[in-house]
């Protein structure tokens, strides 16, 4: 930067004040470091100072040059004249009674001679999405609390300076109103304004003049956006908001006591998944974020505490696809005293009564389909196995053939000629993996995408099953189940495996197992919990991100997390990954 200097020498390090920039012994702008400039891409930061006299002013400040410059620029120049008046850009309170919506909600139904013999008096505030003026005087429509709210502002109603101040609003300002209600010639319930505070000077326009955000990677990259100009997408957050809720109170009428418990770990368990890893600094020593909570609940049931759920936040560092995010809510239950088929019966419970109380009926449209939480079906996994084999590939094998020796590798052999032969995705590691990992892997490829209405998938291999109790008449499969709907897993539980020496045994055989996505060492104090005995209990947990998807019909996990994870910007970067496919790992966390 020729001409000029810094006024110190070295340049701030983390939250210093930012030092400015002399030039000619008057003050140019100001320097940023390289972590401190990364959020400052759009342009150059610069400060305009008012001249001598405007002492009692507020510094006229351009932080950000963003795309469109003319409205941006246009904007600014507003903001000064509106400055210029009196007014206060950025007021620190407003002190509305009613939103928009409640406007509509509690006066939609009086008439014009009712709003005349009974006057109705309103502060409402929102950011205006229209604007019509006509001469003197002008109809806006203001947008808050999930409404819209016409107003009606004449010159000789507000007075000369309110009337300069509107005609300087631009669409996306928000504004405070007070007034009456009256309707209007095509009998449109609006507020005849009688004041007007500016309450926030928008310096960027709305998205293509309110008509939404056409590029989805955008709308989920400026959520905010999104949120002004899709209502749909306003909704699908406000139903989610409403599903914790009601999940809260089923769980609460039963006695059931929310906890909450670490995120970060020292050892990884709980379920099998890649982790992310950070390091604790005065502990000197590395921690898993979590993949699932399992552990640490199951160590609650021994303390005492019979029933407790957590709603949680799990993290695996994996794969990104339509169902997939390294960043998920799930959530995750025990209920001492119980087995797995009792949790069935509660979980037909739970989702009949989440769609009857969110959307209004247990029959829910999703794209094409009707899914009916009315019914449930109910499917031993080598059934599934049966009753979706392609009729291409020939005669299906019975379950008695997938349950014996080494028949889930022969099964595999003949699926997979056909699906070579037929472009179809065949069963991976078909050679190397166990006859219990095989038939997982079987379910997987032939069953899963098949299970639209809800199906329960139980009697998994103990080889894939680590934390659930073998069952007494085959031992080669555990009391677990699966929940299916629309081709996702929604719920996985168990009969919490809780006989101390034969979960040593399994841990230490996952250990020496390997892999990125195996635990590294036994968590011996888990395992001494179970020394001081849990009483038999079932634990499950389900995905709350895929359960909004379902309830929302929305058909990409991106569209019910407020701000997904995604690529950095880059002219260079691959398409996203989300578009591809490819999720990895588990479906689930907190039950493997």
């Amino acid at each position: 930067m020729p001409g000029f200097r810094f006024k110190n020498t070295l340049p701030p390090c983390g939250a210093g004040s930012i030092p400015p920039v002399w030039g000619g012994g008057a003050f140019a702008g100001v320097f940023l470091t390289l972590l401190e400039g990364d959020r400052y891409t759009a342009a150059r930061l610069c400060e305009r100072i008012v001249g001598a006299h405007g002492r009692g002013r507020r510094k006229e400040v351009d932080p950000l040059q963003f795309e469109p410059q003319d409205q941006f620029q246009q904007r600014l120049k507003n903001l000064g004249e509106i400055e210029a008046l009196g007014q206060a850009a950025y007021p620190r309170k407003f002190a509305w009674t009613h939103t928009a919506k409640e406007v509509g909600n509690r006066f939609g139904e009086r008439t014009t001679e009712q709003l005349a013999a009974e006057p109705v008096e309103v502060r409402a505030a929102g950011r205006i999405v229209a604007l019509r003026p006509h001469g003197k005087a002008a109809f806006a429509h203001i947008a808050g609390g999930g409404g819209r709210l016409q107003i009606y502002v004449r010159q000789d109603v507000v007075g000369e300076e309110a009337y300069k101040l509107f005609k300087l609003l631009d669409l996306g300002d928000i504004v405070g109103v007070s007034g009456h209600l009256f309707r209007t010639k095509t009998n449109e319930l609006s507020v005849k304004v009688e004041k007007i505070e500016l309450l926030s000077k928008a310096l960027l326009p709305l998205p293509e003049k309110w008509h939404g955000l056409a590029d989805i990677e955008q709308r989920y990259r400026r959520r905010y956006l999104d949120l002004i100009v899709n209502e749909g997408a306003r909704e699908i957050f406000i139903r989610r908001a409403q599903i914790i809720q009601e999940i809260r109170r089923f769980f609460d009428a039963r006695g059931y006591a929310e906890v909450e418990t670490p995120m970060m770990h020292p050892i990884l368990g709980g379920a099998t998944a890649r982790p992310f890893v950070t390091h604790h600094n005065t502990f000197d020593m590395d921690l898993y974020l979590r993949i699932a909570p399992e552990l640490y609940l199951k160590r609650l049931v021994v303390g005492g505490m019979d029933r407790v759920y957590e709603i949680n936040r799990n993290f695996r560092n994996e794969g990104i696809d339509a169902i997939h995010q390294p960043e998920f809510t799930m959530l995750e239950f025990y209920q001492a005293y119980s087995d797995y088929l009792e949790l069935m019966d509660m979980t037909e419970e739970l989702f009949r009564g989440l769609a009857e109380k969110v959307t209004g009926s247990a029959q829910i449209k999703y794209g094409e389909a009707t899914i009916d939480f009315g019914r449930f079906e109910r499917l031993s996994m080598r059934q599934a196995i049966v009753k979706c084999w392609p009729a291409a590939a020939g005669a299906a094998p019975t379950v008695e053939e997938l349950g014996a020796a080494d028949g889930p590798r022969a099964t595999a052999e003949r699926f997979n000629t056909y699906a070579r032969a037929n472009g179809v995705e065949p069963v991976a590691n078909a050679t190397k993996l166990s006859d219990g990992e095989l038939t997982g892997e079987l379910f997987e490829t032939i069953a899963e995408a098949h299970l639209v209405q809800p199906t329960f998938i139980y009697d998994f291999p103990t080889a894939i099953s680590p934390l659930s109790k073998q069952k007494p008449e085959d031992p080669s499969l555990t009391e677990r189940f699966e929940l299916f709907v629309a081709g996702m897993e929604l719920a996985n539980g168990f009969s919490e495996l809780n006989d101390p020496f034969d979960q040593e045994r399994r841990f230490r055989a996952q250990v020496e197992k390997g892999g990125q996505e195996a635990p590294k060492e036994v968590d011996m104090d888990y395992i001494r919990a179970l020394a001081h005995g849990l009483p038999p209990t079932a634990g499950e947990g389900v995905g709350i991100d895929r359960l909004v998807m379902l309830l929302t019909d929305s058909h990409a996990i991106r569209e019910v997390v407020l701000f997904p994870l995604l690529r950095a910007e880059s002219p260079d970067a691959p398409d996203d990954p989300a578009a591809r496919g490819s999720g990895g790992g588990s479906d689930l966390g907190g039950k493997s």
